[in-house]
């Protein structure tokens, strides 16, 4: 178990997971630090992690840097009319007179048709649509060096799909000899 002191002697926003502020080393001074990691006997890892914070450049920009660009300014605002307001007006002028809202007097309109149903997509159409969506998918995945990750699983997908489909063509094919024998 850590003695008191020892825990107390850690401060908040140190340790080994989080990156303190950056300085500027000079070589002789990362050289004094792997000689002294060395004799330290600390792990690969935490020697790489040492190093790779001594070297690691910042990738935030200062704040007056980014004031200089601009980042911190706002556009103005600038309102605009989201409605007709003279229509409202008669609208308001309306209903002062009447009573009534003009707009609740107009009755239903004319009954809306319905629209024809989408023909159904043909599953066969269907499954090349899947297929080709999964190629694509992978190529996708091969062009940011993951493709190996998804290989495995997309073939096993584009495979079934294939198999429904040759299962679709024997039934077709079947009502298809049926339909001629009965001609």
């Amino acid at each position: 178990m850590a003695s008191k002191e020892r825990v107390e002697a850690v401060t908040k926003g140190t340790g080994f997971g989080r990156c303190p502020q950056l300085a500027a080393y000079t070589p002789e001074t990362c050289k004094l630090l792997k000689a002294m990691m060395k004799e330290s006997k600390l792990t690969n890892f935490q020697q790489r992690h040492i190093m790779d914070i001594i070297t690691t450049r910042s990738h935030l920009r200062p704040a007056s840097l980014c004031q200089a660009n601009g980042a911190y300014s706002r556009e103005q605002f600038k309102p605009q009319a989201t409605r007709d307001l003279e229509k409202e007006k008669r609208r308001l002028q309306n209903i002062f007179a009447t009573g009534k809202d003009p707009e609740e007097r107009k009755g239903k309109g004319a009954p809306v048709q319905q629209e024809k149903p989408a023909p159904e997509l043909d599953r066969f159409e269907e499954l090349v649509r899947e297929i080709q969506e999964r190629k694509e998918f992978l190529a996708a995945m091969e062009a940011l060096g993951q493709g190996r990750q998804y290989q495995g699983i997309i073939l096993t997908e584009i495979s079934q799909k294939i198999r429904e489909m040759e299962d679709i063509d024997h039934k077709r094919s079947e009502a298809l000899r049926k339909t001629l024998a009965t001609t």
